[in-house]
């Protein structure tokens, strides 16, 4: 019988080529063929190639849900971000998945774009589908989303942040500090008219609400503010600076909530011919790779996005395997990387 007939004989009933499919046409057990596709060291390289030369043939296709149904897992891991273009979160998704991937697991994706109801309605998505472990960017504070978690018994692990009362796992940074520090560096530079640049979002929010509150205290209020809402383009940093200079014309240091924002403005400036650091100071957040190759380079919050992915795909991995995260809170602290800007 040709191979053609066999492939249509398969196919009768669902209409897809099945795992006992696949091992009447190699001549072997159900199990061998799970094994050649799950773990090919138990199997010999002899049936190894004759099982792989049917999954080719017929073009199979493991159903890796049945599988995760029948062992308990899914091999699958959920990450929620709020973005991912020109995004700071770049690190961490990769380093998420390239780890997640050398220990055989797969990593899905949602995006968030920074809504509170989109993140409800991925996290309820996600859940549905019981993953392994979930990854999100920021905490979950009291909402449906946090108690369908709890309730779950997923594994979880927040990011890009820090709380007291953590979902699950944690591995992140204080807003708060940052905002102040950032405060501090630029009064320390002999800067007095401080002002902020801000996209709307809760992150952004605390970092503006501490640097604000350092300012005041050192006795240099108040700090002009921008918040250029939902929008994060390059446009925007550009546009808020006309803001800004309209508004506050004295100000001589402004700290953004994004390196993009900061290009922007940095962009707008020089269109302006206003001089970066010697007119104005400009600070950004994230330490994205376009940072340090601007002219002048753009001095910058720098976070190990990368190591937050990693240790993240770690604990999940553990969770998954059975095996206890000893410390499952972890604070990665930051950095502030001085360049031309300042």
């Amino acid at each position: 019988m040709k191979d053609s007939d066999n492939n249509r004989r398969a196919r009768r009933g669902s209409g897809a080529i099945t795992v006992r499919d696949v091992a009447r046409l190699a001549g072997v057990a159900p199990i061998t063929v799970s094994r050649v596709l799950n773990t090919p060291a138990q199997v010999s390289p002899d049936v190894r190639q004759k099982v792989l030369e049917v999954v080719q043939k017929t073009g199979y296709v493991p159903n890796r849900l049945a599988g995760g149904l029948a062992s308990s897992r899914s091999r699958l891991i959920a990450a929620v971000v709020p973005s991912t273009v020109m995004s700071v979160f770049m690190p961490t998704i990769e380093a998420l998945n390239d780890t997640l991937f050398g220990a055989g697991y797969q990593l899905m994706l949602g995006q968030s774009d920074y809504s509170p109801e989109r993140e409800e309605a991925l996290l309820e998505a996600i859940v549905g589908r019981r993953p392994d472990g979930i990854l999100l960017t920021g905490i979950l504070g009291p909402s449906p989303g946090r108690t369908r978690l709890l309730a779950s018994g997923i594994p979880v692990v927040e990011t890009w942040d820090l709380t007291p009362t953590p979902v699950d796992m944690l591995v992140g940074f204080s807003h708060a500090d940052i905002g102040r520090e950032v405060a501090r560096f630029l009064l320390a530079k002999g800067r007095r008219r401080l002002a902020l640049i801000r996209a709307d979002d809760e992150r952004a929010e605390r970092r503006a609400a501490a640097f604000i509150d350092a300012v005041e205290r050192a006795g240099h209020g108040p700090v002009a503010v921008v918040n250029v809402g939902a929008s994060r383009s390059l446009r925007s940093g550009r546009e808020a600076l006309g803001r800004l200079l309209d508004t506050a014309p004295d100000t001589d240091a402004v700290f953004c909530s994004s390196d993009l924002l900061a290009l922007g403005v940095a962009t707008e400036a020089r269109v302006r011919g206003l001089d970066v650091p010697g007119r104005i100071a400009l600070m950004g957040f994230g330490d994205v790779p376009f940072a340090a190759d601007m002219a002048p380079g753009l001095s910058t919050v720098r976070i190990n996005g990368a190591e937050i992915g990693r240790l993240a795909a770690r604990w999940l991995i553990d969770r998954a395997e059975g095996r206890p995260v000893e410390q499952p809170v972890r604070d990665m602290g930051f950095s502030i990387v001085e360049r031309e800007t300042t």
